[in-house]
């Protein structure tokens, strides 16, 4: 009896640890936005809330929108695994065009009115429910490579090709990089992986070094030493980097931050985690770096135990897109990869991230509801 009644709970609650977890992520993003932004804000609109204003009103949608996908069947969403992906690549196309929005340099965005789309953000979802729908539909033709890999192959390449017009190669690489780990959880062989991992290392290297004196060649050289060029290419890093070295262990508390006074350009945005080192030092990140180890076991606890191959497949690929981009910008921020712009989940400012990770939560959320236990 004490059995059905666990199961009965699970399925009417579901875990809500992630809502927990997640709650402690954006309040604490909220927090950390206004500290970064609240010089430039000055400066820049002469008023020091108007980031927190922005944000805030995108976190009540944002919450009302991840409440309302933990009440819907998740299986609503990948029934739309055609329609959603199609509608994704056609707002790429749209960005590309006189709709387009340009701001630092790339065309990203689709201004409707106040409200800025960013399609890029869309594919992610869009690359998610085109691979669960695809797998739910052939779980077989995981062994295939023409008929069960490439479909998904294709999918990626096409929105990383569009999104690198813009350019934005976070964001395309990113995508690669999901479509890549969920192929893992579907089940490919690995002579699939291996040809798959050589042709993305061959397309990597054309990229970039086919493009001398280009956007992705600057930006890659810039990467392996940012001192060489720190008013240039690299300042960006190196003032990240110096925003770290001096928090040291502890920081120098919160709203103390020398950085954010308009020596890191994007302090609030993609470089959030450089202020946070920098005000709340190592222990600080080590602590948001637990958060998001906690937040990515509970979403591998919920592929794990889904109820169907669906479920498995549609949170594997949400805890991905998580996991993918903390790691990235991560990376970023400390100076290990290239420098390139990719939010940091929930932290960062950004109304259309955050709608859509925290959707995204909520889609995980009703998956656990009907977890085996």
């Amino acid at each position: 009896m004490k059995q059905i009644l666990r199961i009965q709970t699970k399925r009417k609650t579901g875990d809500l640890s992630i809502a927990v977890l997640v709650a402690i992520l954006v309040i604490f993003g909220t927090v950390m936005i206004f500290s970064a932004s609240y010089y430039p804000s000055s400066q820049n609109y002469y008023n020091p809330y108007h980031y927190l204003k922005r944000q805030m009103i995108w976190l009540a949608a944002s919450t009302f929108v991840m409440w309302f996908c933990a009440k819907v069947d998740y299986h609503f969403w990948v029934r739309l695994w055609i329609i959603v992906p199609i509608a994704c690549a056609i707002l790429l196309v749209l960005v590309l065009t006189s709709l387009g929005s340009e701001a630092y340099g790339s065309v990203r965005w689709i201004q409707v009115g106040p409200i800025t789309i960013m399609p890029g953000e869309l594919a992610k979802v869009g690359m998610i429910l085109f691979t669960t729908g695809f797998y739910s539909r052939h779980p077989k033709w995981s062994t295939n490579f023409w008929k069960g890999v490439m479909p998904v192959v294709g999918v990626a390449g096409v929105y990383g090709g569009l999104i690198m017009m813009q350019p934005n190669m976070s964001t395309a690489f990113t995508i690669v990089l999901i479509a890549g780990g969920m192929l893992l959880v579907a089940g490919i062989k690995w002579s699939h992986v291996g040809i798959l991992a050589g042709a993305a290392g061959v397309a990597g290297w054309a990229f970039i070094f086919l493009d001398k004196d280009g956007y992705r060649y600057n930006r890659f050289t810039s990467f392996l030493d940012p001192f060489a060029d720190a008013l240039g290419n690299g300042w960006q890093v190196v003032q990240s980097l110096l925003a770290l070295g001096t928090g040291g262990l502890t920081g120098l508390g919160l709203g103390n931050s020398v950085q954010k006074n308009l020596y890191l350009p994007m302090a609030q945005n993609d470089f959030i985690l450089a202020i946070i080192g920098e005000e709340l030092g190592f222990i600080g990140i080590f602590c948001l770096v637990l958060v998001y180890l906690l937040l990515v076991w509970r979403g591998c606890h919920v592929a794990m135990n889904a109820a169907d191959y669906t479920g498995m497949m549609l949170a594997s690929g949400i805890i991905m897109m998580v996991g993918i981009q903390v790691i990235i910008n991560i990376a970023v921020v400390t100076s290990c990869m290239p420098p390139t712009g990719i939010i940091l989940p929930f932290i960062s400012y950004g109304g259309n991230a955050l709608l859509i990770f925290m959707a995204a939560m909520g889609v995980l959320i009703n998956i656990s509801k009907s977890s085996k236990l």
